[in-house]
């Protein structure tokens, strides 16, 4: 990229979204409300009981098809990327997703899909979940 920021939060989730090519807009917003409503932020006495929702925490939304990468079915050592959907498609679905947050009252910063990013995090806990519809 140029250098520039395109998006910047402070408290709150990095959230990387894989578009699959079954993937549809009953996914994106199903997905949108588990990540706004996830409980995997601590409460006063330190366990997860609070989320994005509820500590007024940012979402950084990062467009990311090589979480669709599957290696297991691989002779070499090149990741078959063939479940991504492709970026007409991904693209919109992406987007729902990211208004869909908003809708639910979460503050949503984003980069540019499909781009070359640098993507800079401070991981508290640290805590990485895996969220699938």
């Amino acid at each position: 990229m140029d250098g520039a920021v395109r998006g910047r939060i402070g408290p709150g989730l990095c959230v990387l979204v894989g578009v699959a090519r079954e993937d549809g807009e009953e996914q994106a917003v199903r997905l949108a409300g588990k990540v706004a409503r996830l409980r995997i932020f601590a409460d006063a006495d330190g366990r997860f009981d609070r989320s994005l929702l509820d500590t007024g925490g940012g979402a950084l939304v990062v467009s990311q098809f090589t979480l669709l990468a599957d290696s297991r079915r691989q002779k070499g050592t090149r990741p078959d990327f063939s479940q991504a959907a492709r970026p007409e498609v991904a693209e919109p679905l992406y987007e729902r997703f990211c208004d869909e947050l908003r809708a639910l009252g979460a503050p949503v910063e984003t980069g540019v899909f499909g781009a070359r990013m640098e993507v800079e995090l401070v991981n508290v806990g640290p805590v990485t979940i895996i969220l699938d519809t």
